[in-house]
């Protein structure tokens, strides 16, 4: 079945815009995960996209996911809370001292605690380092209802948009037995 999607390409051009989340009250660890393991980051783009049809890397065999991941370019940092991983997120650098967040999500049953504005502080913090001059992403209507204020509350601000037709499949569902 056909689905109207809108795409909102959002950035951040200055680390002076940069408006910090207030930390929840529980607290997360970040680490990141210095060796690629293609299990890893397919894991959390399965169980974070899930709800929000994420399906265009489903097909994508193991070699894929580790040419994705295994560069320098890429970064992989995963939240903790208590020792249970709640959320992730993939930084890449780009030409131009560019950084994008190519992918950012809580695990579905760690939403609503506040662990989405504190995961958005450290991909914030960490895209600004090593002379970043510009840090962007895309959100789309199929994301987490709160992710585009979150976003937006942030400091980032839209410079782009786009609306276009999309298969909506089970692909996501079958992808726990792929």
């Amino acid at each position: 079945m056909q689905h109207e999607v809108t795409v909102r390409y959002l950035e951040m051009l200055s680390v002076s815009d940069y408006k910090p989340a207030r930390e929840p009250a529980e607290p997360l660890d970040f680490i990141r995960s210095e060796q690629p393991l293609p299990e890893w980051n397919r894991f959390f783009y399965v169980a974070v996209g899930r709800p929000w049809q994420w399906t265009d890397r489903l097909p994508w065999p193991r070699e894929k996911w580790l040419a994705w991941i295994d560069r320098p370019e890429l970064e992989t940092w995963v939240a903790y809370h208590r020792g249970t991983p709640v959320g992730y997120f993939e930084l890449e650098r780009q030409a131009d001292a560019n950084v994008e967040v190519a992918y950012f999500g809580l695990l579905p049953q760690f939403t609503g605690r506040g662990f989405g504005g504190a995961l958005l502080n450290r991909v914030i913090q960490r895209a600004w380092q090593d002379g970043t001059r510009r840090v962007w992403l895309h959100t789309c209507t199929l994301d987490h209802p709160a992710a585009l204020g979150n976003y937006l509350a942030r400091g980032f601000r839209q410079f782009k948009e786009e609306t276009e037709a999309r298969e909506l499949s089970d692909a996501v569902d079958r992808a726990w037995f792929a």
